[in-house]
């Protein structure tokens, strides 16, 4: 299927690794213009360096700090007028909410929340009068199943949720969605260094983690990055024009939920 995405230009966040790569890549694929941000400049650089061999597409790579506005600044400069904006950022650690200080809470607020609403109210009101725009917010599966020790992620990226959520069925009427990606455990480093942490915890090997949390898994697995891009890439097309202001779930049927 033709995406019908050739050309567009594209603002993927945290594309280094991880989701972020799986969905660089998979624009890439389609022909899309990529410009991928990230913190670390040797994993970004070489990640642009893959994206462009393995697809031919134009792919920017911009080191900066997202969560800062001058990093933004330089983000933004580099694909003034994107049409598409996948925002991605990596959770706050996990805790003990009694243990969280007032701080913890507005770095997670930073992170999750406010940086991608900075970059979606500098984005989306030029998609509008262009007629056409695509916004993923990645967010996480604890938006329908609160995650324990993860109230930090657990708050921001709710708060998220609700603050798009009119402003997607404004947008809708210029052929610009916005909506949220909300994956379960997918085979990131992210994932690994939990695993790791619990197996430290418990002093127990690895594979005992690893091997329970894919057992709570109805499918039996994780998800994988490329499978991960290929649904943010659709959400993308010129033929989701009509979904807008939902929350999709990736997670290899982990919510037990009817709705």
């Amino acid at each position: 299927m033709d995406l019908g995405i050739k050309g567009k230009k594209a603002i993927v966040c945290a594309a280094s690794k991880g989701l972020g790569k799986g969905c660089a890549a998979a624009l890439a694929r389609e022909g899309a213009e990529v410009t991928i941000c990230a913190r670390g400049a040797e994993a970004l650089n070489a990640t642009a360096s893959e994206l462009r061999k393995s697809s031919g597409a134009k792919v920017t790579a911009v080191v900066c700090d997202v969560t800062t506005e001058q990093g933004r600044k330089e983000l933004l400069a580099a694909c003034p007028n994107p049409d598409i904006l996948i925002n991605n950022a990596g959770g706050p650690p996990p805790g003990d909410f009694k243990d969280f200080a007032l701080d913890d809470w507005r770095k997670a607020l930073e992170g999750n929340m406010l940086t991608p609403i900075a970059l979606i109210r500098a984005t989306v009101y030029g998609m509008m009068e262009r007629g056409f725009g695509r916004i993923v917010n990645i967010t996480s599966a604890s938006i329908k199943q609160p995650i324990a020790a993860l109230e930090l992620s657990n708050g921001a990226r709710l708060g998220l949720t609700g603050a798009v959520a009119v402003l997607a069925r404004k947008a809708s009427r210029n052929n610009v969605t916005i909506n949220g990606i909300l994956p379960g455990p997918f085979d990131t480093d992210r994932l690994r260094g939990t695993s790791e942490k619990m197996a430290q915890a418990r002093q127990v090997p690895l594979s005992v983690i690893d091997a329970e949390r894919k057992g709570a898994v109805p499918a039996g697995r994780y998800g994988t990055a490329e499978e991960f891009g290929s649904v943010v890439a659709f959400l993308c097309s010129t033929h989701a024009g009509f979904i807008t202001g939902q929350n999709v779930l990736i997670d290899g049927g982990g919510y037990l939920g009817s709705l």
